[in-house]
């Protein structure tokens, strides 16, 4: 019996399994990409599982960033989702296309760093962003969805273990940084599992977790309402006491915030000068950023 062309869709098993994404990668004369960062899941436990935490049903819509050979993608058709699937990588691209568009998905060409989410997802909010991302452009992608595209009210990502803990990390946690901060400004987040690098081809040298972000109920609405964003004063001015605090971590703000920051802010914040910036949650940072003082002069 004659073996199915490996570059056409699997109807027969909706998930690819280790077989499946060697036969494509041998039959299109296709290697991973290293610059690209590309690790194609094989094993549909896995894009199972994801799926599952990502809350994905029918109906939902998805936007998978980096789609790859489609392992993720044809789990989430499984689940019913309506799919728009983004891939860079020009090779691989029609052998993604032979494999989900029959099954309903939209597949787009374009580099997620510059793709306009606004002229792809429209106007309506509701979006979930579900992908296996690059993890040399993980945290710039994750950011870019949080500022720019409200139109995703929710996010499962796959990511390395240390970049994981960093989006998710709390006050007082040994990966909370300046990106923790900004995480938690537009977001809920959390690492929901861990993935085993025997899952990947090719396996990658660096362990893997899973983190769900859910957008804060008094986000912006994608018509511009909502909490202040990039380019809006108030918004800047936050993110530069934040970074200018974490450069000098095991400085005390006192010290390393002397420049933006007035003595007066840190007792009416309630931030003791003494502190470290590891200790302050978003609620602290954004007291003590935006502190004023009284235009009529009251202490």
């Amino acid at each position: 019996m004659d073996r199915p062309d490996p570059g056409w869709c699997h109807t027969d098993r909706v998930t690819h399994g280790r077989a499946e994404i060697h036969e494509l990668l041998l039959a299109n004369d296709l290697r991973p990409s290293r610059a690209l960062g590309q690790n194609f899941v094989a094993d549909g436990n896995t894009v199972r599982r994801i799926v599952r935490l990502a809350g994905v049903g029918p109906g939902t819509r998805v936007l998978e960033i980096g789609a790859g050979l489609g392992s993720l993608t044809l789990a989430l058709v499984e689940a019913g989702a309506e799919v728009t699937a983004v891939e860079i990588d020009r090779h691989v691209l029609p052998v993604l296309r032979r494999q989900v568009e029959p099954l309903g998905v939209t597949v787009v060409e374009a580099d997620a760093r510059t793709l306009d989410f606004a002229g792809l997802l429209g106007v309506e909010p509701g979006w979930s962003l579900v992908a296996n991302l690059p993890y040399n452009v993980a945290v710039p992608l994750v950011m870019r969805v949080l500022e720019e595209a409200p139109q995703v009210a929710s996010m499962l990502v796959m990511v390395q273990r240390e970049v994981g803990e960093r989006l998710a990390a709390r006050a007082r946690d040994e990966a909370y940084g300046a990106v923790s901060v900004k995480v938690a400004y537009w977001a809920e987040a959390s690492v929901v599992g861990k993935v085993s690098s025997s899952v990947f081809i090719p396996r990658p040298r660096v362990e893997s977790v899973l983190v769900r972000m859910d957008r804060r109920a008094d986000q912006p609405l994608p018509t511009g309402d909502g909490r202040v964003g990039p380019g809006e004063p108030a918004y800047e001015r936050l993110f530069a006491v934040v970074k200018a605090g974490f450069a000098h971590r095991r400085k005390m703000l006192r010290r390393s915030l002397e420049h933006l920051v007035v003595p007066a802010a840190f007792e009416a914040a309630g931030v003791a000068p003494t502190a470290r910036a590891e200790e302050l949650g978003l609620d602290e940072w954004e007291r003590l950023a935006w502190w004023r003082p009284d235009p009529a002069g009251a202490s």
